[in-house]
């Protein structure tokens, strides 16, 4: 016998029970490895991919030959596992654009996995069905399989996989846009293992100081004393909304840019930390008034991560100045951990667009009618705030949403890209919505003080194409990891009902994200806790910026300081 074959013969043995159909008892695991191989033909593109999948698939396998020994219910199991996987990505694809990520494993909480069930009610009984369906075979495939792995080999394949997984990932990193996609679901999966884990253990999940000099003393509950009257705080979540001006070339509608404009008469850029999508970066930003940044590879996570650990933010601050604080999402709060985040940063009545019979998409007068009904009940407790989130103007902009709210003066200025005239559509229908719930706000609540906040979350996602057509992907791609400001800018306004905004300092242009907190204070003539405070004196000495200060140093000597306070923990 060659010794190539005696050393696998040594290595792989047959079980006393085997017979002269033995080839039969292989074509189990044979089948598996087969599917395995469809599925990697299917699924990924490019060689580097396919030696990543093989790499994954190996290591799978081996991972359960250490337990089980034996390779056919290893295979069976390993497939189920690649599955899982896909299926997994392709639902998460469908609600975010995104391929599933190993972070997905790393960050498990109750949150998602109650939005998971509600997703899908039927998933506790299908997993039922296939784990009555499942055992039978599995107990078969452990019967007939006739081979045996020593575990050592395992332990070898193993080591040897993950050092494979490990190489190709270093010699091609993941780079910045590449998990969103409908592809390469186990080796984006394995590469973003590899690089999370990494991150991890040099930094954790957020970015901060190991050690700084000074400290914040936090302030004494109900120690707010605002100099004059305490107006309602209302901060409107504009999805998807920027001056479409900043595109060279687009026809806009006339009298376009009124919607962009303050009080004062002035258009104020607003420097978001997300690209044509993850609106949950700015929520993170103008609720806790921190950075998304600071978390890294970790950023797509942020509100997940934070949720419970993040103590710090507007309502917070916000309730030691005799605020009541509500929310109305949308969706439902376990979507990416929002409602726990929410809490976490002071708000107390978080409003799921179930309890206000909504679905996902609704016209902006719908949010704004369901915050005119909670002011109407509230209003007699104190001044409160409300965080109110819109979503008329989400993607895509392929069809046209709720035909019968247009304007009746709309007339589609004819951009060459249908979807242009569809978003400019939906500001218009907003920009009338929101006209009509200041009147409302007037005309319901004459004697009451409002400051309302307005800011856009993100471009839309075709605009980052747009901005210069004349670049190619490759270009733009590194154009977004540098966070050129072109594809980070939309617009905040301060407007107001019944109240003049007390000061309007720190309402620069631009202005980074995570300093609208402090603004919307300071308009609102409230003092500043310690740690407003501090982050006031970080505004001055950065102009606006906050993250891209000093090359994050600003941020992490800050996040160091709210750890110390006990204002971010486990973090």
């Amino acid at each position: 016998m060659p010794p190539f074959l005696s050393s696998l013969s040594s290595r792989v043995t047959p079980s006393e029970a085997a017979a002269p159909n033995a080839f039969a008892r292989f074509a189990p695991a044979a089948a598996f490895h087969l599917a395995a191989l469809a599925v990697m033909i299917w699924s990924e593109f490019g060689a580097f991919r396919l030696a990543v999948f093989i790499f994954a698939w190996g290591l799978t396998n081996f991972c359960w030959l250490l337990l089980l020994r034996r390779p056919g219910l290893s295979a069976a199991l390993s497939f189920a596992m690649l599955v899982a996987l896909v299926a997994v990505s392709r639902f998460k694809f469908a609600e975010l654009s995104m391929t599933a990520s190993f972070i997905d494993v790393m960050i498990i909480d109750s949150d998602t996995v109650a939005f998971l069930g509600t997703v899908f009610p039927k998933i506790r009984a299908t997993a039922l069905i296939v784990l009555v369906l499942g055992l039978p075979l599995a107990v078969l495939l452990w019967k007939l399989d006739p081979l045996r792995v020593r575990r050592g080999t395992a332990v070898s394949g193993i080591g040897g996989c993950i050092c494979g997984v490990a190489a190709l990932s270093a010699i091609n990193p993941i780079i910045q846009g590449e998990g969103f996609g409908d592809r390469n679901y186990v080796s984006h999966f394995a590469r973003s293992g590899v690089e999370a884990v990494a991150d991890y253990w040099a930094q954790g999940f957020l970015e901060s100081d190991a050690m700084v000099s000074g400290r914040l003393v936090l302030a004494i509950e109900d120690s707010c004393h605002a100099a004059g009257v305490r107006p309602h705080i209302i901060l409107v979540h504009d999805e998807s909304s920027f001056d479409l001006r900043a595109i060279e070339g687009i026809k806009v509608p006339p009298g376009y840019g009124g919607h962009f404009r303050s009080l004062d008469g002035k258009a104020r850029k607003f420097l978001v930390e997300g690209a044509g999508g993850p609106s949950w970066y700015t929520e993170y930003n103008v609720l806790s008034g921190l950075s998304s940044r600071s978390y890294g590879r970790f950023q797509f996570f942020v509100t997940r991560i934070a949720a419970g650990r993040v103590r710090r933010g507007l309502p917070q601050a916000l309730r030691r100045c005799g605020y009541s604080t509500h929310a109305i999402y949308p969706v439902s709060g376990g979507f990416l951990g929002s409602g726990s985040f929410y809490k976490g940063v002071g708000v107390q009545n978080f409003v799921e667009g179930s309890d206000i019979g909504g679905g996902a998409f609704e016209p902006d007068r719908f949010y704004f009618d369901a915050g005119a009904r909670l002011i109407a009940r509230e209003r007699d407790r104190g001044p409160l705030f409300l965080y109110l989130y819109l979503t008329a103007n989400h993607f895509t902009w392929d069809y046209t949403f709720r035909p019968e709210l247009t304007p009746a003066s709309w007339r589609a200025p004819g951009n060459a890209m249908s979807e242009v005239d569809e978003y400019l559509r939906r500001q218009a229908m907003s920009e009338r919505d929101y006209a009509e719930f200041v009147a409302r706000l007037k005309r319901d609540f004459p004697a009451e003080p409002f400051l309302i906040v307005r800011f856009g979350d993100h471009q839309p996602d075709f605009a980052a194409v747009m901005l210069d057509p004349t670049v190619d992907f490759a270009e733009l791609t590194r154009r977004l990891v540098r966070y050129d400001s072109r594809y980070f800018t939309t617009y905040y306004a301060i407007d107001a009902v019944n109240f003049a905004p007390v000061r309007l300092a720190s309402a620069l242009d631009p202005l980074d994200a995570p300093y609208l907190p402090l603004a919307v204070q300071e308009a609102a003539g409230l003092p500043l806790d310690p740690s407003f405070a501090e982050q006031r004196k970080i505004l001055n000495r950065c102009n606006g910026l906050f993250y891209g200060c000093a090359g994050g140093s600003e941020a992490r000597r800050f996040n160091r300081l709210l750890i110390d306070a006990g204002l971010i923990k486990g973090l």
